[in-house]
């Protein structure tokens, strides 16, 4: 979950808090928020960035942390396209103030609701964001992280690629569902070129546009998408939805996006991972028990909960273990 609190792209004590305490509250992976790949692509001035040395000496302590804590480190890259330069949620996440404001890009020039039209990215604008994708990538690797996941939901800039509704292109990265995911698939093979083989890659992606009607982009593109991603090395689909459009109609409850990443799973056969509204132990553990999906994201739910894990643990009655120090508290774990 995005925290808007950094500086210049640069996690400070309250990334290493936060993310800290959800490896002391027993996650078994930590995923570092959205994190931009440069400047121009985070979505707010607060996004935390790794774009240079100097954002990768920020996350090294905290990434040693949280694998002191038993904990594997991740870290999502993306570029937020047209949905950039947007003021945080809390002063009202709408388009930043002009003086304050960047020129956003996009696969066409087409505004999400009422943020300005983006660029049209030429040819050095892609060859650029590529490159962006790549020298993060390995500023990830050399800090710490043991997990990347490629950002291509939410509206965001691969998503916008992927979906009608964003790409009016006439070239060869528009058009159908071959040319539309030409540029995401690509930067996907170039990160996962210069990972380690060891090291999985993830890829977020938004599995519908919940805008059928209107020409988005569908469940089954997702499929497709899915099976192309793991012939380009991706290693897991974290199956999320929705961004494209403001005014989407989304039928959110407690697990509904659980069959999105039953479908990926089956289709593309690919390990996916279930999230949305997993915040309660039983649906979460559901999700796993029914052969849905082979990992669940729990993000909201722990963060209102750092030991989110350790409650769900005691709920669904499994031995809880925790932290030395925090023994003499073990036979309190509220619910």
């Amino acid at each position: 979950m995005c925290q808007y609190s950094a500086d210049g792209g640069l996690p400070n004590d309250w990334h290493l808090v936060h993310l800290g305490s959800r490896a002391v509250g027993g996650a078994g992976l930590v995923m570092a928020e959205a994190t931009a790949v440069s400047p121009e692509g985070r979505i707010s001035p607060g996004d935390t960035g790794l774009w240079s040395e100097r954002h990768a000496e920020a996350f090294a302590p905290i990434i040693d942390f949280v694998g002191r804590q038993g904990a594997v480190a991740g870290i999502q890259l993306g570029h937020a396209g047209r949905k950039a330069s947007a003021e945080r949620p809390w002063d009202g996440g709408g388009p930043l103030r002009a003086e304050a404001a960047w020129e956003t890009v996009g696969p066409s020039e087409v505004p999400f609701g009422d943020f300005p039209a983006p660029r049209t990215m030429s040819d050095a604008d892609l060859e650029k964001v590529e490159l962006d994708f790549v020298r993060s990538a390995r500023l990830a690797v050399e800090c710490g992280f043991e997990v990347v996941e490629l950002h291509m939901a939410h509206g965001y800039l691969l998503h916008s690629f992927l979906s009608p509704l964003a790409n009016r292109r006439s070239d060869a990265l528009g058009g159908d569902l071959a040319g539309r995911s030409r540029f995401p698939l690509q930067v996907a093979r170039a990160v996962r070129e210069v990972l380690p083989d060891r090291m999985p890659l993830f890829v977020r992606l938004s599995c519908t546009d919940w805008a059928d009607e209107r020409g988005g982009f569908n469940l089954e593109e997702a499929v497709e998408v899915s099976a192309m991603l793991r012939q380009q090395g991706a290693d897991l689909v974290d199956c999320s939805s929705g961004g494209m459009i403001p005014d989407a109609e989304i039928p959110v409850g407690p697990g509904y996006q659980v069959p999105l990443a039953h479908r990926v799973r089956e289709g593309a056969e690919v390990p996916t991972a279930a999230v949305g509204m997993l915040h309660d132990p039983a649906t979460a553990e559901a999700a796993l028990a029914s052969g849905a999906a082979d990992a669940v994201f729990v993000a909201r739910g722990m963060l209102a909960d750092p030991y989110w894990a350790r409650h769900a643990l005691k709920r669904l009655g499994d031995k809880v273990e925790g932290p030395v120090q925090y023994g003499r508290a073990q036979g309190v774990l509220l619910d």
